[in-house]
């Protein structure tokens, strides 16, 4: 297949994806400084060398939040998850997903995943990660404890702390939102969240964010939604809200396109590289179209906290109108 069909090509599950990174975009065309020059050094004495951020108007942000979530999931070899419709498409016993593997037809799998690679263990793809880090208070330290592990250690390396968080941060650094009182940019998801949350509830007038439980508002591009992990099991706001300001494992996604019953969301860290994950949408009494939860769709993803951004709205279908995907597409 073309990668210059791939935009639809993910959206139709129409086949298997070459796992192949698509080099970012020159700055003239897309003004974007790479994760990977704000840092310095090999891997073992890698330094950050540039922790500031773009500093805008939270009504212009959301298109570029967007178009930067994109280029960085091209990066990462455009690798989707398909989550829709997981009661229908059981694995046999026994077999891992894989997309790539010929012998699986796609209606048969559990997940239907695509471009699949080690991203997070390539070596010309460290520095990028450790410049996501660069946009939080703490990834300094972050970097310095990942240094010692790749002079101690050989082989395939994890990073030292879960990096969808600081990939959400740089997101939100390069797209203009570089005040904390606009986002508050962290090495946690929940940090974020609460500064949402607390934003619902008044108390952060200036915060690019405000938090809504799913169903209530519109999901549009530029948003994101967050579920909890690792043990944690919230489904509402108001299950955070006792808990704000303490450690809980969450994860979020952008939204990148919206159409029919899917919404597309990429997020870090999602199998060692920047994915773009495929999600159902059904229609909530009285409210907007969500996120189908655990309790309605067996190994669905829960939402518990939809981040609506407080910009005027874009076109659902973002993703397809990112220099990223239109570079792809031209002649």
């Amino acid at each position: 297949m073309r990668r210059a069909l791939i935009a639809l090509a993910v959206w139709l599950a129409a086949g298997p994806v070459v796992a192949q990174s698509q080099p970012r975009l020159p700055r003239a065309v897309f003004d974007v400084i790479p994760p990977s020059e704000r840092v310095t050094g090999r891997r073992g004495a890698m330094q950050i060398v540039q922790p500031g951020c773009r500093v805008g108007p939270t009504h212009w942000a959301r298109r570029r939040i967007v178009d930067v979530a994109v280029q960085e999931w091209g990066v990462f070899g455009f690798q989707t998850i398909d989550l829709r419709g997981l009661r229908e498409r059981r694995l046999p016993e026994g077999v891992v997903p894989d997309a790539l593997n010929p012998a699986l037809e796609a209606p048969e799998q559990d997940r239907v995943i695509r471009a699949v690679g080690r991203w997070e263990h390539t070596p010309s793809l460290a520095a990028t990660i450790a410049g996501y880090w660069s946009a939080t208070p703490d990834g300094a330290d972050v970097l310095s404890r990942q240094n010692r592990q790749w002079r101690q250690g050989e082989g395939e390396i994890n990073w030292v702390e879960p990096w969808s968080a600081a990939f959400i941060s740089w997101v939100m650094c390069e797209a203009g939102l570089g005040e904390m009182d606009q986002f508050e940019r962290d090495i946690a998801h929940r940090v974020y969240i609460d500064q949402a949350i607390r934003a619902r509830d008044g108390e952060r007038p200036k915060a690019a964010y405000v938090a809504h439980d799913r169903g209530e508002v519109p999901i549009r591009p530029g948003d994101l939604l967050c579920n909890s992990r690792g043990g944690v099991d919230y489904r509402s706001l108001a299950d955070r809200r006792p808990d704000l300001g303490r450690y809980a494992g969450t994860h979020c996604d952008v939204v990148v396109r919206i159409e029919g019953d899917t919404v597309a969301v990429i997020g870090g860290n999602v199998l060692n590289g920047v994915s773009l994950t495929l999600l159902p949408l059904a229609a909530m009494a009285g409210g907007y179209p969500a996120v189908v939860a655990a309790n309605d769709l067996d190994e669905a993803r829960t939402i518990f906290a939809h981040l609506s951004l407080q910009a005027d709205p874009v076109e659902d279908t973002a993703l397809d109108a990112s220099p990223t995907i239109r570079a792809l597409n031209a002649p």
